[in-house]
C-alpha cells in the first residue's frame, strides 16, 4: 500500500465482503493482515480462516534467468486445529508434510501458465491455515486465494483463476466443497481449475466411472467456477477503490529473435530430418550438432557479438557482406529451440509425423517381467521402449499401518505408494537429498489410481507399500509406474479387483487454423511440444484416476471425448501386453512375507487362548516371533514373519481351541506314569488325559512301562469325555503287530480251551 506508515497503519479501512457460493457463505477480507506485502487476502467462514499473500519483486532480479522464478508454499499450522503436534522433543512445525507439498504443487500448476512467457520477476505465494474445522479439505480453495492475492498485487498474469472440488456420491448427487468423510464415501472426487472460459487443471480419483460421467462432472464444476470467478472480480473491483497499489512492472528475459528469419532460412526442414527416428541420446547429440552449425553460420556472417571486433574480418570482406544485426551467443540456442519446435509441431499437425515415426494413437512396444527380486514380496518391471518402472511390493503387519499426523485429524493409511526418480534415469548428475515435489506428486497419482481396486481390510488385512523406481525414463514414467505396480501387486498375492493400466496423452493445437492433434504415449523428445498434458488410469470398467494440465485457453468437451476414446484404445493394447507376464493374482504368498490369519475365537475359549495373565499369548509371540491381537468382538489376528513360525503358531492355537469327542484319534505324549498302573497323556493345548494299564494293550500288561515310557509319543483314542469335569478317558491304539500277535495268542488259547473242553466231555 502506498503511503503506509506506522502512524496510519491502524487507521486503514478494512475491506470485508461476504459472498454465497453454491450454498457456502465465505467472507473475504483485506487490509487487516500482512500490510507490507503486494497483495494479501484473508478468507473465512464459520470456523475456517485462511491467509494468502503474494509478493512480486521488481528490483535485484536475475536478469539472465531462463525460467519463471515462482515459489509456492503451503503452511500447515498445528494451532489451526487446536493441536500442539510434533513429538516429545520437537513441538515446532518442521518440514512440510506430503499433504502440504501436494497442495503447494496444486496451487502452482494452474497459476504458473497464467503469467506471460519469459517473465523473470521473483514471485512468492504463501498460503497459511490460521483456523480449520478439521473436517474439510482446504486444498482447492488455495488456488482461488492465490489468484485473488495476485490480483490484489496487480500482478501481470491472466486472472481470475478459480478451483472447485466436487464429489459424486453413491446416490448420483454432486456435493460442492465436501467434507473428508464425504470424499471417502464418494464414487468420484473431482478437483478442477478454470478461468472464466478455459480449463487449466484437473486432479481426479474415481471408483471406476465412465467417460460420460467424468465429462458431466467437468461441466458441472465449470458452472461453479464461473460463479467463483465473478466473486473474485467483484471483490477486486472494491479493492481497487479502497486501496491504492501500484501495478507491478514485469521484467522479461526474452531471447533476441531478430535473426530468427535468417536461422529459419538456414535450418530447413530437410536439415532437421536427422532428429527423426533417433534414441534419446542420439537425438540430443544431433540437436547439439544443429546448434553448432547455426552458431558457425551466424559467426561466419558476423552476426554474433564479439567482445573485440576482428579487424582482419573487416579487411577481407566488405561491410555490406556482414550482418547488420548481431545477437549474443547465449541467444542462439533459443533460436534453434524455436525452429525445432516449430518444425516438429508442423509435421504433426500437417503430416501426422512424429519423431519416432509412430502413428498418433500408437503406443510404444510394451515389455513386462515379474519376480525379478527373489527376497521381496512382489516385484515387476514394466517398460515402454526405453522407459522403465521397477515396482516393488512389501506386505506388513496391520498394527504397523502408517500414521498420518499433520495439522488435520490424525488418520492412518493401509496403502502407501512411493515414486522415485533418480538422476541416472534421465542421464543427469545431481545431489541426492530429499524427494522432489514431482516425485511426491507422481506417487500420489499412482496411489490414487490403484486405491479403488485394492481389497478391503477384512479381505486382505496386510499393510501394503509399493515403491516405483524409475530406472530409465524417456517419457510417461508416471503411467509406467501404475502399470508396473499393478503387476507387482498381483505378483505379491494381493487380490486386486481388476488390473489398472495408464497412458499419457498430449494435444497440440494451432491457434491460427484451429487444427489440433491428440497424441498417445509421448516420449521425452516430444515433451516440450504439448498444449494439453493428460494422464489417465483405468480398468476395464472405467477410470480410476486422471491428471490434466493445459497451456491454452481453448479446450472443448469434444476434445475430451476424443482424448478419452483414443486413450481407451491405447490402454487396451497395454493391458494385453502387460498381462502376459502375470495373467492373474499369484497362487501363493512369498515365503519371505509375513503371514496373517484372522479367526473368530468362541467366547468360552478366549481364556484358554490368552492363558493365565496372558501367558499363552506372550509365549507364542516370543517363541514364534509373531503378533497376536484380539479385538473386542474376539476376532483374533495372528501375524508371523515366516511360514514356518506361522504354521507352528496356528497349530498350537487350533490345539487350544480343540473340543475332544469320543472316537478322536491322535498321536500324543506320555508325560507321567503313576503307581505303575496309570499313564498321564498331554494333548492339544497342553490338556491332559488318563489311561489305565488295562487300556494300553489288548494283551495282559504287567506294568505300564512295559508298553509306554515317559515323553514317548503314542497313538491314543478317546473313549470317554466329561467336559464338565474335563475328564477324558483314553485307550492306546495297538500296532498291527500287536493286534496280530494278540489274535494269534487268542487263537492258540481258544484252541487249547476247546481241546481241554473236548477231553473233559469225553471223560
Amino acid at each position: 500500500m502506498i503511503g503506509l506508515s506506522d502512524k496510519n497503519a491502524s487507521e486503514i479501512k478494512i475491506l470485508k465482503k461476504t459472498y454465497e457460493i453454491s450454498g457456502k457463505n465465505l467472507t473475504f477480507e483485506s487490509g487487516k493482515l500482512a500490510l507490507l506485502i503486494n497483495g494479501s487476502v484473508m478468507i473465512s467462514d464459520e470456523e475456517n480462516v485462511l491467509l494468502t499473500t503474494a509478493w512480486i519483486k521488481e528490483k535485484w532480479l536475475n536478469e539472465k534467468a531462463d525460467f519463471f522464478p515462482l515459489v509456492v508454499d503451503f503452511q500447515e499450522k498445528f494451532y489451526a486445529t487446536w493441536k500442539i503436534g510434533g513429538n516429545r522433543f520437537m513441538k515446532r512445525e518442521a518440514r512440510p508434510s506430503e499433504e502440504a507439498t501436494l497442495i503447494s504443487r496444486l496451487i502452482d500448476r494452474p497459476i504458473r501458465p497464467m503469467f506471460p512467457k519469459w517473465i523473470i520477476n521473483d514471485t512468492q505465494i504463501i498460503a497459511t491455515v490460521l483456523s480449520s474445522d478439521w473436517i474439510t479439505d482446504l486444498g482447492f480453495w488455495w488456488v482461488i486465494w492465490a489468484s485473488m492475492s495476485l490480483m490484489a498485487a496487480w500482478a501481470p498474469f491472466e486472472w481470475p483463476v478459480s478451483a472447485c472440488k466436487i464429489v459424486l456420491d453413491n446416490e448420483w448427487k454432486y456435493i460442492f466443497n465436501p467434507t473428508k468423510i464425504q470424499e471417502d464415501e464418494a464414487k468420484l472426487v473431482l478437483l478442477t481449475a478454470w478461468t472464466l472460459d478455459a480449463l487449466t487443471m484437473v486432479e481426479a480419483g474415481w471408483n471406476e466411472v465412465s467417460d460420460e460421467e467424468m465429462i458431466d462432472a467437468l461441466e458441472y464444476s465449470h458452472k461453479i467456477i464461473k460463479e467463483i470467478c465473478e466473486v473474485q472480480n467483484d471483490f477486486i473491483k472494491n479493492y481497487e477503490e479502497s486501496f491504492w497499489i501500484e501495478k507491478i512492472i514485469p521484467v522479461f528475459n526474452k531471447p533476441d529473435e531478430s535473426l530468427y528469419g535468417l536461422v529459419k532460412e538456414f535450418l530447413t526442414k530437410e536439415k532437421m530430418e536427422v532428429l527423426y527416428d533417433k534414441g534419446k541420446k542420439e537425438f540430443q547429440k544431433e540437436l547439439d550438432n544443429l546448434d553448432i552449425e547455426v552458431r558457425d553460420f551466424l559467426d561466419e556472417k558476423g552476426c554474433i557479438e564479439k567482445p573485440h571486433p576482428n579487424p582482419l574480418l573487416w579487411e577481407e570482406r566488405g561491410q555490406e557482406e556482414l550482418c547488420k544485426i548481431t545477437i549474443s551467443s547465449d541467444d542462439v540456442w533459443a533460436l534453434v529451440y524455436k525452429r525445432v519446435k516449430e518444425v516438429m509441431r508442423e509435421n504433426i499437425l500437417e503430416k501426422e509425423k512424429r519423431l519416432d515415426s509412430r502413428k498418433l494413437d500408437e503406443v510404444r512396444n510394451v515389455s513386462s517381467e515379474v519376480s525379478l527380486l527373489p527376497r521381496t514380496h512382489g516385484s515387476a518391471l514394466f517398460g515402454r521402449w526405453m522407459t522403465q518402472s521397477l515396482s516393488i511390493v512389501t506386505l506388513w503387519w496391520p498394527e504397523d499401518e502408517m500414521l498420518v499426523n499433520g495439522m488435520m485429524e490424525e488418520s492412518t493409511k493401509r496403502y502407501i505408494h512411493h515414486y522415485n526418480f533418480p538422476p541416472y534415469s534421465v542421464w543427469e548428475v545431481r545431489m541426492l537429498r530429499w524427494v522432489w515435489r514431482r516425485e511426491i506428486g507422481h506417487g500420489a497419482l499412482a496411489e490414487r489410481a490403484l486405491l479403488p481396486v485394492l481389497p478391503n481390510e477384512e479381505e486382505f488385512p496386510y499393510i501394503v507399500r509399493v515403491v516405483s523406481e524409475i530406472t530409465t525414463c524417456n517419457g510417461s514414467s508416471s503411467m509406467a509406474s501404475v502399470c508396473g505396480s499393478t503387476l507387482a501387486l498381483m505378483n505379491a498375492w494381493v487380490p486386486i479387483k481388476s488390473p489398472v493400466w495408464g497412458v499419457a496423452m498430449w494435444m497440440i493445437y494451432d491457434e491460427n487454423t484451429g487444427n489440433y492433434k491428440i497424441l498417445s504415449d509421448i516420449q521425452a523428445q516430444e515433451d516440450f511440444l504439448w498444449d494439453m498434458d493428460f494422464k489417465v488410469a483405468r480398468t476395464k470398467k472405467g477410470i480410476t484416476a486422471m491428471q490434466l494440465d493445459v497451456k491454452i485457453k481453448w479446450l472443448s468437451m469434444e476434445v475430451f471425448k476424443e482424448a478419452f476414446a483414443q486413450s481407451e484404445k491405447s490402454v487396451a493394447y497395454i493391458l494385453e501386453e502387460m498381462l502376459k507376464a502375470q495373467k492373474e493374482v499369484a497362487e501363493k504368498l512369498s515365503p519371505y512375507a509375513p503371514l496373517i490369519l484372522t479367526m473368530q475365537v468362541p467366547v468360552d475359549k478366549i481364556a484358554t487362548v490368552i492363558g493365565k495373565w496372558g501367558e499363552n499369548v506372550q509365549r507364542l509371540e516370543k517363541d514364534y516371533n509373531l503378533k497376536i491381537s484380539i479385538a473386542e468382538d474376539w476376532l483374533t489376528t495372528i501375524t508371523a514373519k515366516t511360514q514356518e513360525f506361522w504354521d507352528k503358531a496356528i497349530f498350537e492355537i487350533k490345539e487350544m481351541l480343540w473340543v475332544p469327542k469320543v472316537g478322536d484319534k491322535m498321536n500324543w505324549k506320555v508325560v507321567k506314569i503313576i503307581d505303575w498302573t496309570w499313564a498321564i497323556v498331554e494333548f492339544k493345548g497342553r490338556n491332559s488325559g488318563m489311561i489305565h494299564i488295562s487300556k494300553l494293550s489288548p494283551s495282559r500288561v504287567e506294568k505300564v512301562e512295559d508298553i509306554v515310557k515317559t515323553w514317548e509319543m503314542v497313538d491314543f483314542e478317546i473313549i470317554q469325555v466329561d467336559l464338565a469335569k474335563w475328564r477324558i478317558g483314553l485307550q492306546r491304539i495297538p500296532s498291527e503287530e500287536e493286534v496280530k500277535k494278540f489274535e494269534e495268542e487268542k487263537k492258540k488259547r481258544d484252541e487249547e480251551y476247546a481241546k481241554r473242553k473236548a477231553e473233559r466231555e469225553k471223560k
